[in-house]
């Protein structure tokens, strides 16, 4: 009889087994040898002994901080992961997907979390519904029409800048410094790159060409049925909330998409005040055969809405733009990649006659250029320079240090950076 249950129990996983379609096992180790090198200037002038009692200063000039470091996620993201589909028949399917960043550089990450993605979803001629982390809709468009997918010192300023501006924790106009170049994700920090808690839906590929997608993401904060009760603690009430989309048209060479999306970073119940910040962007492709550009335009806005607007108006709503231009040259196994971004951020503060230099609007640009040889179809080797430059206080960098802030009594402004990496991809 103990025989028989245990053939039963046997043939009943054997038949859960079959019925799935396929799982996979995938990953990508990416390692290279890197390096980051950020100056920064003091520009106070020299002030000599005097008579009107003013200080005297020495000009410090310039400093320059670099760092060098076998760094991973140059040209790939390091990963690995596991999918699933299961057919359950008359074209409908259900799916997995758990991915988890790995930093192979060191090892001391592996698969801590699925930080990068971890969905399931069900599939049919009615498209596909999706339920977990995933990537935005807007971030998106930053990755896909950037020449170097928003990975290494070649990442585009737009996607660098966008996941500063939109941190859970606020914003001041002076937080502008990357200063390391982040290789796990932040499950709790921005809803820029990925967003947690999410529902999405996905138009069914067979539309002519065109797709599309829309997500919401939870903000899972408490509430309160008398309002009165709710703990006068910031962010505590509407934080994390996401909602975007993305539609778009590929057809041949031709590839565009329109993408939008609203994250609330940070809330004050008691004040009636909501914080957002809302990304609009487009971007396009086309593959000429001997070469592909890329392009992308982007906006986005840290408001504050208020229950009730302030006597003096509030705090003017802080405005990011952006643009990439970019295009990759296939020659033989290899493939020549170059970009030019540039952002500027715009405070709309009223004007300062007595400080002219607050009336500038921080900006900066960055030219990418790299090169992939492809081994074969899971290995490359690649490399890739790049270099930043800031201006009117921004303070962008490839990666590795921040700039030199000065020691007291000093000032010194982010200048320029540079940054290189030089690398091996495998995929599986």
């Amino acid at each position: 009889m103990k025989k028989s249950l245990v053939a039963l129990a046997a043939l009943a996983v054997a038949g859960v087994a079959s019925a799935q379609s396929s799982v996979t096992l995938f990953g990508v180790v990416d390692a290279s040898i890197s390096g980051y090198s950020n100056s920064s200037r003091d520009l106070k002038p020299t002030v000599l002994a005097n008579n009107f009692r003013v200080p005297t200063y020495t000009n410090q000039g310039s400093v320059k901080v670099s760092r060098t470091a076998l760094a991973n996620s140059g040209y790939n993201s390091s990963r690995l992961g596991f999918r699933g589909t299961e057919d359950l028949g008359g074209g409908l399917a259900a799916s997995f997907w758990l991915e988890a960043p790995i930093s192979n550089d060191d090892g001391q990450t592996g698969i801590s979390t699925f930080a990068r993605r971890s969905t399931v979803s069900l599939s049919g001629g009615f498209g596909e519904i999706r339920l977990g982390r995933d990537y935005t809709p807007t971030f998106w468009n930053d990755t896909v029409f950037d020449p170097f997918g928003t990975n290494g010192v070649g990442t585009n300023l737009i996607s660098t800048a966008n996941g500063l501006f939109g941190g859970f924790s606020g914003y001041s106009a002076a937080a502008t410094t990357l200063v390391n170049r982040p290789q796990i994700p932040n499950v709790g920090g921005s809803n820029y790159v990925r967003a947690s808690n999410t529902v999405g839906y996905f138009l069914p590929p067979n539309l002519g060409g065109f797709y599309g997608q829309v997500m919401y993401g939870f903000s899972e904060q408490t509430k309160y049925d008398s309002g009165v009760f709710t703990p006068n603690v910031a962010n505590n009430s509407r934080a994390g909330r996401y909602i975007g989309g993305r539609f778009g048209y590929a057809n041949g060479p031709l590839d565009v998409a329109l993408a939008y999306g609203s994250s609330t970073i940070g809330d004050q119940y008691y004040a009636g005040v909501t914080t957002k910040v809302n990304t609009l962007n487009l971007g396009a492709s086309y593959d000429f055969g001997p070469v592909k550009l890329f392009g992308e335009v982007s906006k986005a806005k840290n408001k504050n809405d208020y229950e009730v607007t302030p006597i003096l108006g509030g705090r003017p709503d802080i405005d990011l733009t952006g643009y990439l231009i970019g295009v990759t040259v296939p020659v033989g196994a290899g493939l020549i990649r170059a970009s030019y971004s540039a952002v500027k951020l715009d405070t709309n503060q009223p004007f300062d006659f007595f400080n002219p230099a607050n009336n500038l609007d921080p900006k900066a640009n960055k030219l990418a250029l790299g090169y992939v040889h492809n081994l074969s179809k899971r290995t490359a080797l690649y490399a890739t320079i790049a270099r930043i430059s800031n201006k009117n206080g921004a303070g962008y960098t490839t990666g590795g240090p921040g700039f030199y802030n000065g020691l007291a009594g000093t000032t010194f402004t982010p200048k320029s950076a540079t940054g290189y990496d030089f690398g091996i991809r495998h995929a599986f």
